[in-house]
């Protein structure tokens, strides 16, 4: 009987800077289709370990996989051929284009010219966008650049999605929103979010994974993480409410 190869998996990955271990033996599994949040305090080692999945930065030790196959140590635009989308903290986009063309570029690499059309008009609307389709990036809102990029990275056709604070600097309204569109990016693909902001995380969040100190402390549903003692000494605090 064949064993199910998860869809992204590390194993013992850790980070070193000089005496520094940012993050610690970290064991993490990703199953089709799933959705997971990553949540921690500052310095717990959660960016540090979105940008080892990220091809930013090489491990010191341990493995990543993605369906089986190697990821640490590859360049991300490698990562991105092995059909990994990520979209950092600071939009990637072309502000002198409109939203049409900064998603009809992303999609052309992997688009036949007969597919590409429908399916920018697909992603704009997914990101909502579609009556600004033809608005100049940079003359859009910060939370509109980022559904751009987000459109960017879905025009890849990625199978898992890596998303790093995707609702930061946004107003509520737009904060809804993406949480709706990550929602509906997450019935075709996996995706992980890092992200600090509690109220977000409590809209989309399924499985949360909490750092702490390099390490994972546990994992579960949002709502038993929110009631973990540990957690809420750690992290948490008085600031958020189960």
């Amino acid at each position: 009987m064949s064993t199910l190869v998860p869809l992204l998996q590390t194993q013992g990955l850790t980070m070193r800077f000089g005496g520094v271990v940012a993050n610690d033996g970290v064991d993490f599994t990703l199953g089709e289709m799933e959705l997971r949040c990553l949540i921690g305090p500052n310095g717990a080692g959660k960016s540090t370990f979105f940008k080892m999945l990220t091809g930013q930065l090489v491990p010191s030790a341990g493995t990543i996989a993605f369906r089986g196959q190697p990821v640490a140590g590859k360049a991300s635009h490698e990562i991105a051929r092995m059909g990994i989308g990520i979209k950092t903290q600071v939009p990637n986009v072309f502000n002198g284009l409109t939203v049409r063309e900064n998603i009809w570029l992303a999609a052309r690499r992997k688009a036949t010219p007969r597919r590409i059309n429908p399916i920018v008009d697909e992603i704009l609307e997914k990101i909502r966008l579609g009556p600004q389709a033809n608005a100049i990036v940079g003359q859009l809102s910060h939370g509109q650049r980022q559904w751009v990029e987000i459109g960017t990275v879905l025009a890849g056709d990625p199978e898992l999605i890596l998303l790093d604070e995707p609702a930061a600097g946004m107003t509520d309204e737009e904060t809804h929103r993406t949480a709706e569109i990550i929602h509906e990016i997450n019935l075709t693909r996996a995706i992980v979010v890092v992200e600090h902001d509690m109220a977000f995380i409590k809209m989309i969040a399924r499985t949360v994974t909490v750092f702490h100190q390099g390490r994972i402390m546990m994992e579960d549903t949002i709502d038993k993480v929110l009631a973990d003692t540990r957690v809420r000494d750690v992290y948490l605090g008085k600031k958020v409410a189960a």
